[in-house]
């Protein structure tokens, strides 16, 4: 599986989990996407689950920088899919260094055209900037 793969595997798991409510059913729904998943070796599985728990133990902090970096939108009008690409963007940048700064925007622009509307590259990477 690519680098590019998988961070779409996360950014799914970050974007399934906006509509379950407590801790619990969290880790329920992450361990059931990954159980669906195929081809997948144990190595891959253990980075996505962890990676994911990282971000959402700095999910108070990520957001708070998307807050401030989003100059007139509040993290509660942002649609769930570019919070969820934003989120992921936010942590690969300021807390994985092992990926390239330029990298993460990139990754995250490509994933706004994937799952976002025609304007979401644009917000998506409006934002990211503001956070370099």
């Amino acid at each position: 599986m690519t680098r590019s793969e998988i961070r779409e595997h996360i950014f799914r798991m970050i974007f399934q989990v906006e509509f379950v409510e407590s801790e619990e059913d969290r880790l329920e729904q992450l361990e059931a996407y990954l159980d669906a998943l195929k081809d997948v070796s144990d190595k891959e599985r253990a980075y996505m689950t962890q990676k994911t728990q990282n971000i959402f133990d700095k999910m108070e902090e990520i957001d708070a920088m998307i807050s401030e970096a989003s100059t007139g939108w509040k993290i509660s009008r942002m649609g769930k899919a570019e919070l969820a690409i934003l989120r992921l963007a936010a942590y690969e940048m300021k807390f994985d260094e092992d990926i390239p700064v330029k990298v993460a925007i990139n990754e995250a622009v490509e994933l706004a055209k994937t799952y976002g509307n025609d304007n979401s590259p644009k917000f998506v990477n409006g934002v990211l900037a503001k956070l370099v």
